[in-house]
């Protein structure tokens, strides 16, 4: 039997090309956990890295695996799902406050970026990024704007 395993002839050209998928996703995902973990929240540098490579690794699977139709579509239900029970996760409520949703959200679209780089739709998991990326950057100094100027109570 281990002379067997020991025989086995790997795929290279797969390897590499499972390998570039994970790491563009990787890497798609990276300015986006930077930005998290510069905010100091919750999910950061480690997490949205890993939520990308992670998706696309299961639709890669998913993709080798499966024929066409069906059992591919449920592997991207079955990560929308799961991935936004952790993003569920990451949503606080203290008081009359919540936060986490923008972590949540990013995550979300963190996994999605992640499948399309594994159906080589990389015009989408790009745009994903950056649309993400500077929501939270330029979105969020508007967001601080707006709640200077609102009322501290919903009465006044």
């Amino acid at each position: 039997m281990l002379a067997q395993v020991s025989r086995a002839d790997f795929n290279w050209h797969e390897i590499l090309y499972n390998l570039w998928h994970m790491l563009l996703a990787y890497a798609l995902a990276f300015p986006i956990g930077w930005d998290r973990e510069k905010m100091v929240k919750s999910a950061g540098l480690r997490t949205f890295p890993l939520v990308a490579m992670g998706a696309c690794s299961y639709m890669l699977i998913g993709i080798a695996v499966f024929q066409e139709g069906d059992p591919q579509s449920r592997v991207i239900y079955g990560l929308i799902t799961g991935i936004g029970f952790i993003g569920g996760g990451a949503i606080l409520k203290e008081g009359g406050s919540v936060t986490g949703t923008a972590t949540a959200a990013s995550l979300w679209n963190t996994a999605a970026i992640g499948i399309a780089v594994a159906w080589d739709h990389f015009e989408v998991a790009i745009l994903l990024s950056i649309v993400n990326f500077l929501t939270l950057r330029v979105v969020r100094r508007l967001k601080e704007r707006l709640d200077t100027e609102r009322p501290t109570h919903p009465d006044d």
